[in-house]
């Protein structure tokens, strides 16, 4: 059994994830997108709770229910239905214009002229047409934004008045929400003979259904007739097909239309602030930036391949930051203003960038939907949010592509090594942990700096997934390889051998050469109390005339009680074992054989075998003490059982402890099948060696090898310096004589055991030394 192997598909399911979550975000698909997008939804919420600076100059004239009442009931010196004549708003523009209005922009589609408007009465008495009301107050103001979308621009005449043209298009992304606006649209501007034409009535064209061929331009006209305007190979047209006679300088050819960029109505706001001039702005769209430059300011766009780029929604309506004032006020104020009332006029709009909507219910009336702010947002808001975002310089800045792949690989990285250095639990814990201070880290990054991190794929994909997969992994597999580990070593070594069995980097079950020390310990005196025992069985049975049933009960309780007495002891010596980290490897009837220095490294193994020995004939020496004392209380209760004709208990037999302790190299593996029992052992002639001396030791006494010896006296010379040296013995199967040396243990007061299964320790030791100085054993 290999360990190292299990590290790689780990790795390789790390890397496995890492890939396809980067694969994911190159794809670009829509629902990721739309995962990561609401993160940053709630991160535009959230940000609305921090200090941010904004534009103090921004306005907003509202038109909301009480405007369309105010206009209908007179109150205002005039009474119109729902659909305002033209003249109200050059009301309006007249009034922002007296107040000193840095520039009026209107979210309203002016898309057509409008002859059936009322006229109005100027102050001398004369009419004069609703629209021409209108573009005269903006020629006057000089400061006025008009809207034009991608399907509707407003009529020449005003066009032609109005100080610019502001782009007001919706651009929604895929799940409904409002998040970003184009910079620029390009829109055809039409010559000034096409404009005209488009402008009377009697001709009655729409340029924007013109259909553009090879050689001519067809314009349809309302009665259904098409009018071609033919093309040289220049694309140019003849102006003398529009004109009887042309104005002096005027070339007779000329394009039929250039294209023009409209910026977006928010960006034209902020550039009569900022003094930056459009007409000369930057775009370099290949590497997402647009750059608007000024006599004194400059500003750069970061925006998308397509023009894009995002909002800053800092500034949503009733915000008190933002001046707002219902158009009924400024229309009064208008009024009051022309009828010489001044005492009581206000100016609220000095230097002021207003933007003109309407927030009245009803569809007509009003435009509204999904932001990051909440489900029902004035979408007029926008344009404020977007001039206060190029009057701060505060742009959005989203983590390119190669900083997210770059994130995904980090986070699946760090969850690879949690994972797999932790415990699951822990692990799961520590990762719970980043994630939670990732996305907190996204979040007050995006507040104070406005930089868009990632969350969904580092988080939720490599970081979380990897998590996950290597858990389950782990759980599946590895799980059940060291749960195969345990099983195997949970009851022949110390529960921290086993914790370092489990967490080793690479472990060889296999079979191994390694410098080990073996121990052999014997249960002396088991046998002859075996012996004793089967003949107190027999005479028993015989003397009490037992039937066979009986006599198997008898013989069966015998044999549990002759077993639980060696196991007793043989536990003793098993728990030693494992208290220094042994290797408890078999039980061979009564005698305990384990070693160390396998399955983990351990450099003092001979000094840990040595003391473990002492501590086992320690620990049967006091057993046996219990026992004796035990039966000397049983002495005297067996007289008064005789007394009283009851049979005799027997005594408790007291064993003694015969241990060999050799070290050397071995083959250490496991043996046997994975079908059947598997054994982790060791074998080789130094195992055998142990075996030797272990036969040799006698009744309690610990012998040891010349090589334990040398090694005991590198990790504890004072231990050895209490060795005793006995001389060489020839052992059966070895070929030349061992040295041989005494390991003493008796504790303080150690007094020998006198029984019919004991024999004395010094007697033990003179017998032995006899049989070592024989040639053949």
């Amino acid at each position: 059994m290999k360990l190292k192997p299990l590290k790689l598909v780990p790795a390789l399911i790390a890397l496995s994830v890492i890939i396809l979550i980067c694969g994911a975000r190159l794809l670009e698909h829509d629902f990721v997108e739309r995962l990561e997008r609401m993160t940053y939804d709630m991160r535009v919420r959230q940000a609305l709770h921090f200090k941010t600076p904004v534009a103090t100059n921004l306005a907003f004239v509202e038109i909301n229910d009480a405007s369309i009442v105010a206009v209908h009931d007179g109150s205002l010196g005039f009474h119109y239905g729902l659909y305002w004549p033209r003249q109200v708003y050059g009301r309006l523009v007249q009034e922002l214009s007296a107040q000193g209005a840095k520039a009026t922009a209107f979210d309203i589609i002016f898309g057509e002229r409008r002859f059936d408007h009322p006229q109005v009465q100027l102050s001398d008495d004369r009419l004069m047409e609703s629209d021409e009301f209108f573009a005269l107050e903006m020629r006057r103001a000089s400061n006025v934004l008009i809207a034009v979308t991608k399907d509707v621009s407003p009529p020449l005449l005003f066009a032609t008045n109005a100080l610019a043209l502001g782009d007001i298009s919706t651009d929604k992304d895929s799940d409904g929400i409002l998040r970003r606006v184009k910079a620029f649209r390009t829109y055809r501007k039409w010559h000034f003979a096409f404009r005209q034409a488009e402008a009377d009535p009697e001709i009655g064209i729409d340029l924007r259904k013109a259909r553009i061929e090879a050689k001519q331009i067809i314009l349809p006209r309302a009665n259904g007739e098409k009018i071609p305007v033919p093309l040289d190979d220049n694309g140019d047209f003849d102006l003398t097909g529009f004109t009887d006679k042309l104005p002096p300088g005027v070339a007779p050819k000329a394009k039929p239309f250039t294209e023009e960029r409209v910026w977006h109505m928010g960006i034209v706001l902020a550039a009569q602030e900022l003094g930056l001039d459009l007409s000369k702005a930057e775009v370099d769209l290949p590497h997402g930036r647009i750059v608007l430059r000024g006599k004194n300011n400059e500003r750069i766009i970061p925006v998308d391949a397509d023009g894009y780029f995002y909002i800053d929604w800092c500034l949503p309506p009733n915000d008190p930051r933002l001046t707002q004032e219902p158009i009924q006020n400024l229309l009064m104020q208008n009024r009051m203003r022309l009828e010489g009332r001044t005492n009581g006029l206000v100016n609220h709009f000095a230097g002021k960038l207003i933007v003109v909507g309407s927030s009245a219910t009803g569809n007509d009336l009003t435009d509204r939907g999904a932001t990051p702010l909440e489900r029902d947002t004035l979408f007029v808001s926008k344009h404020w949010n977007v001039a206060n975002t190029i009057l701060t310089g505060r742009f959005i800045h989203r983590s390119s592509v190669a900083t997210e792949l770059l994130l995904i690989t980090l986070m699946g990285i760090i969850a690879a090594l949690l994972t797999w250095r932790l415990r699951v639990l822990v692990a799961s814990g520590a990762v719970i942990i980043l994630a939670a201070l990732y996305v907190f880290i996204a979040f007050s990054v995006y507040a104070q700096y406005r930089y868009w991190m990632p969350v969904v794929l580092p988080v939720l994909g490599a970081f979380l997934i990897t998590h996950v997969c290597l858990v389950t992994w782990q759980v599946v597999f590895e799980r059940a390889d060291k749960r195969r580990v345990r099983s195997v070593f949970s009851r022949i070594v110390s529960p921290n051998i086993v914790n370092e069995l489990l967490g080793a980097e690479t472990l060889s079950l296999g079979g191994a050469r390694r410098q080990i020390t073996v121990f052999f310990a014997d249960v002396r005196g088991f046998t002859e109390f075996t012996d004793a025992t089967q003949e107190k069985a027999v005479a028993y049975v015989r003397e009490h005339n037992l039937n066979d049933a009986e006599t198997e009960e008898y013989f069966n309780e015998q044999a549990r009680e002759t077993l639980s007495t060696v196991n007793s002891y043989l536990a003793l010596v098993a728990d030693m074992v494992k208290k220094h980290d042994g290797t408890l490897d078999k039980y061979i009837g009564d005698c305990v054989m384990a070693f160390w220095g396998a399955p983990t490294p351990n450099q003092r193994h001979a000094l840990c075998c040595v003391r473990a020995a002492i501590d086992a004939q320690r620990a049967v020496y006091d057993l046996n003490k219990l026992r004796d004392d035990e039966n000397k209380g049983r002495e005297l209760e067996n007289m008064a059982r005789i007394s009283a004709g009851l049979t005799p208990k027997p005594f408790l037999p007291i064993l003694l402890l015969g241990t060999g302790i050799n070290t050397g190299m071995a083959t250490v593996g496991l043996m046997g099948s994975e079908a059947h029992i598997s054994n982790y052992t060791v074998f080789g002639r130094d195992v055998n060696l142990a075996s030797r001396l272990e036969t040799l030791s006698g009744r309690g006494r610990i012998l040891i090898s010349q090589a334990t010896y040398e090694l005991l006296k590198r990790d504890d010379a004072a231990l050895a310096a209490t060795c005793v040296a006995l001389p060489d013995a020839n052992l059966k199967g070895i070929r030349s004589a061992v040295k041989v040396y005494e390991v003493p243990w008796q504790p303080e007061g150690f007094a020998p055991f006198d029984t019919e299964f004991t024999t004395s320790i010094a007697a033990d030791r003179a017998a032995s030394t006899n049989f070592i100085k024989r040639e053949d054993v």
